[in-house]
């Protein structure tokens, strides 16, 4: 005969409609069945401050939480009892008041509140919780008991936090063991019964540790708790949404997951289990069929399992550091003596060789007496200047990764930190076990959420949580929500990477929605014809920067945008652009811009600023980091001066050709910003920066498509009309070329060391049939790269340089890249 153990907490008891579901759990449960049951609901915290009222000599409020207590109970069994057997349960709950109340009106008399006494007073809620569980399922005709678990657990004194004697307990445990029979005992979690018989509680999850104690003592092979939540999960659910239960941890796991501030169970729930080899099973009372986690001794052995990332928030950081190499004693070890001295709880401590300098982890509300007796022990130390204290550093929190095998895999810290860096988070401490089932560092408290959303997307836990606020739905903005629409779950499968359109701001809109838009359901765009406000985004930057991997992508085509780049990278939010504006500022400005971003470790991405899609600055960027020597840069940069230059070769008028290409989404919003030359200067000017030279706008040598005089016009739709009187001149004039065996092409010319000093050139050539510009078609954008290794074969990149899906392509594979390098891969 092999028992089983079935834990029920507070929450899984005191919810509407939860009683019923554990019932039916333990009817259709395995037999021979021991529960144990936590309080009901919030019981134990009205009890605590019954207590606290109590001492306060507050009687009003001792009975009113007595009130609540009672009400309680009644409430939760009234869900699933007939009246009659509310008759019954009243007379054993008041047995548990009757005695609560005189005590209460004991403290209140004296003004004291011992840790004894209040171990007592929060004994009474599993006592009544007992009594609700067992009239329950007497009432479904399964003979039932309450057990105090005080009758039997046997611990040591310590009072609010007891050890229990395991040998103790199970010699008298056998003999009422011996008389259940086939009545099912409902045992109160969380208490028991000194040597010298005092009632004592166990602490934070002591009725988790008295179901593994009950489980050893009885011989069980299994203990299952029944949670609301679906086992232990990979973070925790509030700072990651996308975290999930593992089905499969080791004993070792978990005890790491409890000693770095897993809230689940405390460390000493394992010791029963150690011992005796049971397993432990987390499930969920509200969906029992889940698989939940089970905890055994061999873990899960698969090398892809999941690992877990806790937060252990509200601590703080100490140091000491010891200025001379020749002091006694190791510091560390001094140090480490004064805090268990204060008792102070010291989460982690790190040392360096010879315990020369500890940094320490304490809860934040001790910290003051843990620094305060530190001055003092090290006073004769500090007053040579032997010593250095440093000021106490709060709140932090302490970030841990947990896996078994995580010291037998390379790279593991190298990931971990390397992910937390790329998002500009400041380690302030670190330490790993000899174990290697874990590694921990200390961060901001501020820095938190991101750091734990950032380690848990960088261990392929969940796909990278990205958060997208989009300006912009002309052309390239529109294609965009487009491809966000049709690729998102590809992203997620392939990529991992969970892509969330949270925003989206044009000329007429402003939308937000923390969880996501819909890209395919927003409202229609407004014609351009019709007056708009722009709204204001800046405190959309707020909002978004809370949200996981905060990323401001650009597709408008506005002037300023510089000035809200600034305050999203002050916020902490990535900018992802197709804007060349900001990029085509004075020199000394857009460095500023740029060092902003560096210095709040935010990626500024801006490849399809030239060229589109075509991966023509980070190419160029290569050349230059691997120390290569760029002579000359050649290129074919506009797509769109391109399909000019192909289409009126082909013999299409030059006014047909230009509205064609503003119809196809080739253009700015008004063509002579490509006519003009003025966008290509801006794409050779980004160009000849990354190369490192230190030139402005205006010392790019422009000549304009088109004859400056015919570019006056303002108004788009008249701009385009007004063409027409040079289609015959430009006809001419491509004539010309052909019988020359030349073809027109809009070029840009960057040469670092050219002779007449004139480095950048932008404007229409006449190239023969061997120029690598002549056999582009269409759209086509191309570029030579002349350097010392790419000298007598130029590196060309080519392929479509225009259009609002190229473009599109572009912005989100800049997006894609930063999600990969935020996730650490």
């Amino acid at each position: 005969m092999t028992w089983h153990v079935y834990k029920f907490g507070g929450s899984s008891l005191g919810g509407l409609g939860r009683l019923q579901r554990v019932a039916d759990l333990v009817v259709a449960g395995p037999r021979p069945l021991a529960l144990v049951v936590s309080a009901l609901g919030d019981t134990t915290d009205w009890l605590l401050d019954a207590a606290a009222a109590a001492a306060a000599g507050d009687e009003t409020r001792v009975l009113a939480q007595l009130t609540r207590i009672r009400a309680l109970a009644f409430e939760t069994a009234r869900q699933v009892l007939p009246e009659e057997a509310l008759g019954a349960l009243e007379g054993a709950v008041e047995r548990v008041l009757g005695p609560l109340t005189q005590l209460l009106q004991g403290i209140r008399l004296t003004g004291e509140c011992t840790a004894n006494a209040r171990d007592v007073v929060l004994s009474a809620g599993e006592r009544i919780s007992a009594e609700v569980v067992a009239v329950t399922l007497q009432a479904r005709g399964q003979p039932a008991v309450a057990v105090d678990a005080s009758t039997f657990v046997v611990t040591d004194d310590t009072a609010g936090a007891a050890t229990v004697d395991i040998d103790a307990t199970r010699e008298r445990l056998a003999p009422l063991a011996a008389g259940w029979g086939d009545t099912l005992p409902v045992v109160t979690g969380f208490i028991g019964r000194s040597r010298g018989g005092r009632v004592t509680t166990l602490g934070r999850n002591g009725s988790d540790y008295t179901a593994t104690v009950l489980g050893q003592t009885l011989g069980a092979r299994e203990v299952t708790v029944w949670t609301d939540v679906p086992g232990v999960m990979t973070a925790d659910p509030q700072l990651v949404a996308e975290a999930y239960s593992v089905p499969h941890l080791s004993y070792h796991e978990a005890l790491e997951l409890a000693h770095f501030g897993t809230r689940m169970f405390h460390p000493r729930t394992f010791l029963p289990l150690l011992e005796s080899g049971a397993e432990l099973h987390i499930r969920n009372t509200v969906d029992p069929a889940a698989v939940g986690t089970r905890i055994d001794g061999a873990g899960n052995a698969d090398p892809r399992r999941p690992t877990c990332v806790t937060s252990l928030e509200h601590v703080a950081l100490l140091g000491v550091e010891s200025r001379r190499s020749a002091l006694p004693e190791p510091i560390a070890a001094r140090v480490l003596e004064v805090l268990e001295r204060a008792q102070v709880t010291v989460w982690m401590a790190t040392q360096a060789a010879h315990g020369r300098s500890v940094a320490l982890v304490v809860p934040e509300a001790e910290a003051s007496r843990a620094h305060g007796a530190l001055r003092q022990t090290l006073a004769p130390e500090l007053a040579r200047q032997e010593v250095e204290l440093r000021p106490v550093q709060a709140p932090v929190s302490l970030l841990t990764l947990v896996a078994e095998a995580m010291g037998h895999r390379p790279n593991v810290a190298g990931r971990f930190f390397a992910a937390l860096g790329n998002v500009g988070v400041n380690v302030r401490a670190i330490a790993q076990g000899a174990s290697s089932r874990s590694i921990s560092c200390v961060v901001d408290g501020a820095d938190t959420t991101l750091a734990v959303r950032t380690v848990h997307a960088a261990f392929n836990l969940a796909g990278t949580e990205t958060s997208v606020l989009l300006l912009g739905r002309g052309t390239v903005g529109g294609r965009l929500l487009a491809q966000l629409e049709a690729n998102g779950p590809a992203l997620l499968e392939r990529h991992h990477v969970a892509l969330r359109l949270v925003g989206m701001v044009d000329r007429h809109h402003r939308l937000w929605e923390p969880q996501g838009l819909r890209p395919g359901q927003l409202p229609p765009r407004a014609p351009a014809s019709s007056p708009a406000t722009v709204p204001d985004v800046l405190p959309l930057l707020d909002s978004l920067a809370r949200l996981p991997v905060p990323i401001l992508v650009d597709c408008t085509a506005a002037d300023g945008m510089e000035r809200l780049y600034r305050e999203a990278f002050r916020r902490g939010i990535h900018v992802v652009a197709a804007n060349k504006k900001p990029l085509a500022l004075p020199f000394a400005q857009r460095e500023e811009l740029l060092q902003e971003a560096r210095g709040h470790h935010r990626a500024y991405l801006y490849e399809t600023t030239v060229g589109a899609s075509l991966p023509i600055i980070e190419t160029l960027k290569n050349l230059v980091r691997t120390g290569d020597r760029v002579e000359r840069i050649d290129g074919s940069l506009s797509g769109t001066l391109g399909f000019l230059s192909h289409a009126v070769t082909g013999g299409t008028p030059l006014s047909h050709a230009v509205r064609t290409a503003r119809d196809r989404g080739y253009t700015e919003p008004h063509p002579r910003d490509d006519l003009s030359g003025l966008d290509v200067a801006r794409k050779a000017l980004i160009l000849a920066r990354e190369l490192g030279l230190h030139v402005e706008l205006d010392d790019v040598a422009v000549e304009p498509f088109l004859p400056r005089e015919a570019l006056a016009e303002d108004d788009p739709e008249a701009f385009l009309r007004s063409l027409s009187h040079l289609d015959a001149a430009f006809a001419d004039r491509i004539s010309r070329y052909r019988a020359a065996g030349k073809v027109l092409r809009y070029l840009v010319q960057i040469v670092p060391d050219a002779r007449d000093g004139q480095k950048v050139r932008v404007g229409p050539v006449a190239v023969d049939a061997d120029h690598p510009a002549t056999g582009l078609k269409g759209a086509e954008a191309l570029v030579a790269f002349t350097t010392e290794r790419y000298r007598e074969y130029p590196l060309i990149v080519r392929g479509a340089g225009a259009g609002g899906d190229v473009t599109a392509a572009g912005v989100l594979a800049d997006v894609l890249r930063l999600a990969q390098d935020v996730r650490g891969r």
